[in-house]
């Protein structure tokens, strides 16, 4: 297995801060489930030697296994100086739209884990509102503080889906956590959408199963 977080570690220590903040999200194209954004900052005054052994291997969270995610996410939360994570509801999004939900908890994540002397965000600038930041085009393959929120991001959201598998079983979350597959719009045009789908998501199993009816 490679170890990659040598790479991301150097992409964040040649920004010449101490307190390097990262926000990244995970559900963005999910059928159902919340969207989940978190923020991680890392003091690299104190990030040396043991005490970032533990991020060897970390790397953005579609990249890594579940087993490694996991071992990761342990490890982002006993390395980081803070992290927060805020879980967005369907309902939220739907009523929000998805990509002012996803800028406005991005803010809010770099706010929370701040002050920082670098804010660095996955992809998408803020707006003048946020703190000052710096949008990085695959920032989770760049960057360790982005890496390692998107590793609590996805960690996170991967456990309530499979919370909520137990509450809607039908619907297979555990399996897919919320994204679409041919099984589980087969689900959604059989059952329709459950309490915890995006309904302002424009899904093809949406369409037929309105047809059907």
């Amino acid at each position: 297995m490679k170890r990659t977080g040598q790479k991301l570690l150097r992409f964040d220590r040649r920004l010449g801060a101490r307190l390097v903040a990262g926000a990244d999200e995970a559900g963005r194209g999910s059928l159902a489930g919340p969207l989940v954004v978190a923020g991680v900052l890392l003091d690299y005054g104190s990030l040396r030697e043991h005490k970032v052994r533990p991020l060897a291997f970390l790397n953005d969270s579609k990249q890594c296994s579940e087993e490694r995610r996991e071992e990761l996410f342990h490890a982002v939360v006993g390395c980081a100086e803070r992290v927060a994570v805020r879980v967005i509801p369907p309902g939220d999004i739907d009523r929000n739209g998805l990509h002012r939900s996803n800028l406005a908890g991005l803010r809010a994540m770099i706010e929370a884990v701040g002050p920082a002397d670098a804010c660095l965000v996955d992809g998408f600038r803020l707006g003048p509102t946020a703190p000052e930041h710096t949008a990085v085009v695959d920032g989770d393959e760049k960057s360790a503080a982005i890496a390692a929120a998107s590793i609590v991001a996805k960690v996170t959201r991967d456990r309530l889906m499979r919370r909520l598998d137990a509450l809607y079983p039908a619907y297979g979350f555990a399996q897919h956590v919320g994204y679409i597959t041919p099984g589980h719009s087969a689900v959604v045009r059989e059952r329709g959408p459950c309490a915890v789908h995006r309904l302002s998501f424009q899904a093809l199993c949406y369409e037929q199963e309105a047809v059907a009816v």
